[in-house]
């Protein structure tokens, strides 16, 4: 059987091209965090090779995850469905091609200069001056493209995954001029406390004003259109806009309760996180009844099942950060792997996931025929979520043991031994989320550029 190319990537260019972005860097992500987790096993597996030690490949790990693999793929889905829910055509294709280069550019450099110890040292802000305004320069492109689309639209209503996407790009773009402080370029950071505070009010914002509208953009489009039926409110779908971008946007001090900064701030960080309750219950309201007795639509839906994974990850990611805010449960949780098991159902199971649906969803429609292998698919979905729920309950354990055993006056080297295990059990669980990662890349590629049913 000959197989030909197929012209998708042609007649769907940017949408295409972010899909392949978020595909590639997802591998190069995922390895870099097994390459972690196995240096927290063996650490001297990289002895003396300077660019591949820890504290140069973690950052290169988060931003990859960030904007490497979850940013595109969801703008992939977004760039898919504003025209259609406008009914009119992307702006321009052109312009988009070039915020896909100069996106994959920027990684590529992050790639390099991370692992060459060329770093700002802020969390999720490490990257040098120079990336951090091509970086902005791509959010002004995708700032410009989205809203002359809206402007030339033919639908006058805007469907509610308008306005997250929308949302998302407009806000982030400044917030993360302000978290990278790009007027020093020489430093790019402030001094002391007040730095602190800039950082975790961007730190958090990553977060709350990018991936978490753009993900739940892609999940009001994608379940009412596989479950063929009417988002079950758009009055909730507004209510739990204006709320998230009320609430989000406070808690980032929740971080810092252990430092002195102002009282009131951690007051209302901490306020805040608690009233998320609120945007992430209107939303799982909300999507939850559109999908009431359309679980079989769901699960015959690849796309729809990666998307519906995702906000049940949500909910337990919500829960745990609320309750993570309280200065009794810090305590015990800051600063251990307890954290970064929540950061991962947050980034990798909420938006990650829906990302993932995002782009199976959209494939079909922008080839015209079924993605290349169902069974791939499925595969690659069980792999990830055993992988990511594995991550997170024994990375949650094993910072309990951590915390407790700290606040008891136990010494950090002493708690070793005792979470070795853990250790290996999460580079074993990381493993199996590369090995997705690998399976999703080969059957992106040939739903893209290879169709098995034609024959010359």
């Amino acid at each position: 059987m000959n197989e030909k190319p197929i012209t998708a990537l042609f007649k769907y260019p940017t949408v295409a091209s972010f899909c392949l972005t978020a595909s590639f860097w997802l591998i190069v992500a995922t390895f870099m965090g097994v390459l972690l987790a196995t240096m927290l096993i063996a650490p001297d597996l990289v002895e003396g090779i300077a660019w591949l030690s820890y504290g140069r490949v973690r950052p290169v790990h988060v931003n990859l995850v960030l904007f490497g693999f979850v940013t595109p793929g969801l703008l992939s889905a977004a760039f898919y469905y504003i025209p259609r829910l406008l009914r009119t055509e992307l702006y321009s294709e052109k312009l988009g091609l070039i915020t896909v280069g100069l996106w994959n550019i920027v990684m590529a450099g992050a790639v390099v200069t991370l692992l060459n110890g060329q770093t700002q040292a802020r969390e999720y802000a490490e990257l040098i001056w120079s990336l951090d305004m091509a970086l902005i320069f791509c959010f002004v492109l995708i700032i410009l493209n989205f809203a002359l689309t809206v402007i030339h639209r033919t639908e006058p209503l805007l469907y509610v995954s308008v306005w997250y996407a929308c949302a998302a790009v407009v806000l982030t773009g400044p917030t993360y001029a302000l978290g990278n402080v790009i007027w020093q370029p020489d430093k790019g950071a402030l001094a002391g406390i007040p730095d602190a505070i800039l950082l975790w009010f961007y730190g958090h914002n990553i977060f709350g004003l990018l991936l978490t509208p753009l993900a739940i953009g892609v999940a009001y489009y994608v379940i009412p259109k596989v479950c063929k039926s009417p988002l079950y409110s758009h009055t909730l779908s507004l209510l739990g806009f204006w709320s998230l971008i009320v609430v989000y946007t406070h808690i980032g001090t929740h971080h810092l309760l252990q430092v002195p900064v102002p009282t009131w701030l951690k007051v209302i960080a901490i306020v805040d996180s608690v009233a998320m309750v609120i945007p992430v219950s209107v939303f799982l309201i909300n999507i939850w009844y559109t999908a009431k007795s359309k679980l079989g639509e769901i699960h015959a839906d690849i796309g729809g099942k990666f998307v519906f994974t995702g906000t049940i990850m949500y909910f337990f990611a919500s829960i745990q950060g609320s309750m993570m805010s309280l200065p009794q449960v810090q305590r015990v949780t800051h600063f251990t792997f307890h954290t970064v098991g929540h950061a991962h159902i947050g980034v990798l199971g909420f938006s990650g996931m829906i990302a993932l649906g995002g782009l199976y969803y959209i494939l079909p429609k922008i080839t015209g025929r079924p993605i290349y292998s169902r069974f791939l698919a499925d595969f690659q979905y069980w792999l990830i979520l055993i992988g990511v729920t594995g991550f997170t309950i024994i990375l949650s354990i094993a910072g309990l043991i951590q915390g407790h055993s700290w606040l008891n006056g136990e010494t950090v080297y002493r708690v070793l031994p005792q979470i070795h295990l853990y250790n290996v059990i999460r580079a074993s669980l990381g493993l199996m989320i590369f090995t997705g990662a690998l399976i999703g890349m080969y059957n992106i590629f040939r739903t893209l550029f290879y169709n098995p049913e034609e024959t010359s």
